[in-house]
């Protein structure tokens, strides 16, 4: 009861404390971060993978700071091959323990994503089988990648290109070895040395035959009756590193299939291969030379 100067006693009011709480409970429930985060996906800026639009070179991936992540095409059996020095310029990029779908931007698969421990025993991400770096081109500055944004590592020495989610042809370097188990030069002999050659996302290998003229695939079937023993590699997108020029990337239409193409050459999978990363057993089936693994430098297809 409230009791004013001349006597008059009023009621007293009731408390508000229950109403001021459930309107602070109403706003926290409101405004708190994870409000806008449908299916318990965070804000962008705390997903550990990011992808970003660059206007020259596409959707790249990024760290949670936007800072470009990178791959090696020496990386041919999917662990680190970047060694010594060699990780001063490139250090490893490791999205931590636990990764989970939650912490990828939208459109990313947490089934593309592993961990690799490289030889000095740091763990390393990688994506789609293929280790993740960053650039750090001041020397000695091996905690400190390039800036938020930039890609001047991309294409560097031919070997180091961003990691993009969307490749259809990548590159891979490695010694060619034959299903008889011989090594060949990328001249189709015997013996030792690299070849850089086209591989998809995944690094499995890619493959030219030389029956081929160009657009027209001479080797398989209608009815597709041989497509196991050397399928087509069946896209007509086009999205390559940038030391390729992609108008020299184009499609044919083999019954009914989208076949990619590089200067005219169509390209193919060895069904024998298994699209086992790095393994180039088709270049010496059914004997050397017959069907080259596809490579930058390549003749243009003969016009039939």
């Amino acid at each position: 009861m409230i009791h004013l100067n001349h006597g008059q006693v009023l009621p007293a009011r009731k408390s508000t404390r229950p109403i001021s709480a459930f309107l602070l409970v109403m706003f926290s429930a409101c405004f708190l971060p994870s409000c806008d985060n449908k299916d318990d996906e965070p804000p962008m800026s705390q997903a550990k993978v990011q992808l970003r639009a660059d206007a020259q070179l596409g959707t790249i991936l990024t760290d949670a700071s936007n800072r470009t992540l990178y791959s090696f095409a020496n990386d041919f059996n999917g662990e680190n091959n970047c060694t010594g020095g060699c990780l001063n310029l490139w250090p490893v990029f490791y999205a931590g323990d636990n990764l989970s779908q939650s912490m990828l931007a939208t459109g990313l698969d947490l089934a593309d994503f592993g961990t690799v421990t490289t030889t000095a025993g740091t763990k390393q991400t990688t994506y789609k089988g293929w280790p993740l770096y960053y650039y750090a081109p001041v020397a000695g500055s091996y905690n400190t990648p390039e800036a938020a944004g930039e890609t001047n590592g991309e294409g560097i020495g031919g070997f180091w290109y961003v990691a993009k989610p969307d490749y259809t042809i990548f590159l891979l370097n490695t010694q060619l070895v034959g299903n008889d188990g011989k090594n060949y030069t990328s001249d189709y002999v015997e013996g030792t040395g690299k070849t850089l050659f086209f591989t998809d996302a995944r690094g499995a290998t890619l493959y030219t035959f030389t029956k081929d003229s160009s657009n027209n695939n001479n080797f398989t079937k209608p009815d597709l009756s041989n497509n196991s023993v050397w399928p087509i590699y069946e896209t007509d997108k086009v999205i390559v590193p940038s030391t390729l020029d992609k108008t020299l990337v184009g499609s044919i239409d083999v019954f009914g299939k989208k076949q990619l193409t590089y200067k005219g050459w169509p390209l193919y999978y060895f069904g024998a291969d298994n699209k086992q990363r790095g393994s180039t057993k088709g270049v010496s089936f059914p004997s050397p030379g017959v069907w080259p693994v596809a490579v930058k430098n390549a003749l243009p297809a003969p016009v039939p």
